[in-house]
Formats: structure tokens, sequence, C-alpha cells
């Protein structure tokens, strides 16, 4: 795929109003920079698709949500710009992708409606898509892995759209770092968070004096957590009783190993910080997963799909702008500007499969 054509202003704010608020669910009218707010009368649309969940996926549809907000005109090559894409149309961007379920251009300019975006976790937003208070359900992990005493004509119910690719990396405070943890074994990881493994001494590469280790973990019921135990230890509700900490989101999670001089921790890519809190190498059954080298490898035992959820079916509203997320324009601007992989030609032309036939 092309290098996505994004200004790094925009990638900012679309993940910036996460660390302003930490403690409960954060929503967001979705209106990007420079764009106008209190009395305009820009994307007014009484009705709103609602997404919301996972705080992995939250930076891609918040992004996504930003851009759908501001409706750019075609001629905004730095935003929107549809023929590096590919597509032929002189559309603004947002009339583009919802011309494709039927919804008409406003004479305002602003979008036929509306997105906001609400962060808590993956289960939480599950369980909000099943009870028709969202739309749209962002999740780090499946259904399946959230809800394993679902029953299944229950579960099938949900809509898997799957948006994107996260490896999720096993970071250490740098301390750790600097005194030689710059590489543990998959047995070794398990064995910290089973509680086999409490000192850093007990780690051969590390060069330090004897320090507790103080192993990090997410909030039980978010997607990154249940994710992490499926996928290293062996189920969704592996038991680990060697955490020491748990925290609802990944920015959590990273200042906390951040301000820590012992821990480490399980997060998703996008919120790596290879200064305060840098990753390491993770080798898994003989091979040797490096940052910023292979963690994309499907093979990468900590890889997972990104997920938008609906519910009892999808309806064109939420095809509109799911497809613009699985789009090669989408894949670049809101999954590869946010560190996460795209989604093949095959799995992007599977995702668009799963929609609603568009119009055009």
């Amino acid at each position: 795929m092309r290098e996505a054509p994004v200004d790094r202003r925009t990638v900012l704010a679309g993940i910036a109003c996460v660390t302003g608020s930490l403690a409960g669910c954060i929503r967001t009218s979705a209106r990007p920079p420079g764009q106008a707010g209190g009395g305009s009368n820009r994307g007014g649309s009484s009705k709103l698709l609602k997404v919301g969940g996972s705080s992995t996926v939250f930076p891609i549809t918040q992004l996504a949500a930003s851009y759908w907000g501001a409706n750019y005109p075609a001629t905004d090559l730095e935003y929107w710009g549809p023929s590096q894409y590919g597509i032929t149309t002189d559309k603004r961007l947002t009339d583009y992708w919802a011309s494709k379920y039927g919804f008409e251009a406003r004479n305002d300019g602003g979008p036929p409606f509306q997105v906001t975006v609400s962060l808590s976790h993956s289960g939480t937003g599950l369980e909000k898509v099943q009870k028709g208070q969202l739309d749209i359900g962002n999740a780090s992990a499946s259904v399946a892995q959230e809800f394993p005493e679902m029953d299944e004509v229950e579960r099938e119910e949900f809509v898997n759209h799957v948006v994107g690719v996260d490896a999720q990396p096993i970071v250490v405070s740098s301390e750790i770092y600097d005194a030689g943890v710059t590489e543990l074994a998959a047995e070794q990881v398990r064995a910290i968070y089973r509680g086999e493994i409490t000192d850093w001494s007990e780690i051969d590469s590390y060069d330090g004096p004897d320090r507790e280790i103080q192993a990090v973990g997410r909030s039980v019921g978010s997607g990154t957590d249940t994710a992490f135990r499926a996928n290293l230890l062996g189920s969704s509700d592996a038991p680990m009783p060697g955490v020491d900490a748990r925290k609802g989101q990944n920015q959590q999670v990273k200042t906390t190993v951040a301000n820590s001089d012992n821990a480490i921790a399980y997060m998703a890519l996008a919120f790596v910080d290879e200064g305060s809190a840098p990753p390491i190498s993770l080798t898994f059954e003989g091979t040797t997963y490096v940052p910023g080298e292979n963690l994309s490898d499907p093979d990468y035992p900590l890889s997972r799909d990104l997920h938008c959820y609906t519910h009892g079916g999808t309806s064109r509203r939420e095809a509109a702008y799911i497809r613009m997320i699985v789009s090669d324009f989408g894949q670049e601007t809101f999954v590869a500007s946010n560190g996460y992989s795209t989604l093949t030609d095959e799995r992007q032309e599977e995702e668009v499969d799963k929609l609603p036939e568009a119009d055009t």
C-alpha cells in the first residue's frame, strides 16, 4: 500500500483526547483540527452513529470519525484526494462513502450524519451493542473470547467486521531495559504472569540489583487482556496470579510502566513509547519477534484482529462508515497511521462482502 498522505497533526488530534481523561468513558463529537464549533450547523444531523468500546481500536475509529465529520472536498489532497486511491469522484469524502448506501449530500457541506466515539473497553462495547446502546462496538478480542459462556445462537447475532491487525508488544520499565532485559522467552513471560518468577534477578540477562517484578495487566473484560491470555496462556480465562496491578486502558498501562522502575506489561502497539516504556523482543517456538521488524508476522503469538462489531445485521449507516475504514484510503489513513497492520487485499474483499450491497 502507498504511504498515507496524512498530516501527523490529524493523527495526534484523533488520539489526544484519550490522554485528557482516563477515569471514565470519553465521548467526542469528531470535529477535526481547524473546524468551527459552537453554533456551526455542520453535521447537524439528528441521527448519530454511535461507536464505542476498546481503547485499542479507539485511535482508528476516532480518527475516522474526525475525517467523517470534516467531509473534506475532493480537491483536498492532504486529507482526501480520492484519485490517490484509484477513486474517480468529485464528491466530498463523507458524501462519497455515504452515497454508496443511499445517503444524500447536504447543502451546507456537512456529513449526511455524524459519528460519535466513546471509550471504555471491549467487553463494555460489546454489551452496549447487544443492548442497542451503541451501533458499533470496538473490540480487540472476538465475541467468543470475550463471552465464552454465551449461548451460540446469541453469539451469532453479532456481525464481526475486522478493520486492522494489532501485534501486542511486551514492554518493560526503562530501568529494566537498561539493565539488560531486552528480550524474554514466551515461557518466561508466562511464568511471570503466573507468579512463578517474581524477581528480575531470576532473569539471566538482567544485570542489576535484586528488584521485585511488578507485573501490570489490563482490566478483566478488556480485549487486550482477553487476547493476551488466550494467545499466550492458552485460554481467555486463564488465571494470572502474578498480576500486581490491572489498568482499564492502554494509556494507563503505559503511564504505570513509565513511572515504575520494575514493571512489565502487555499493551496495544499504537501506545508504545520507546523512551519511557520500551518494547522488548519475544522468543516463541524458536523464532525471535523484534519490535519494528516482524511483530506483524502472522505467527507472532500476540497478534490479534481489531474488530468493529454490529448486532442483528449491519445497517446501511453502519456499512458506510465501516466501508470507509476497510478501504485502501481508510487502511492507510486510519490504521497504518496509528501503527497497526493493514488488512491484506484478500481480507479487505472479505470485509466488504460482509456489508450490505452498495448502491454504487
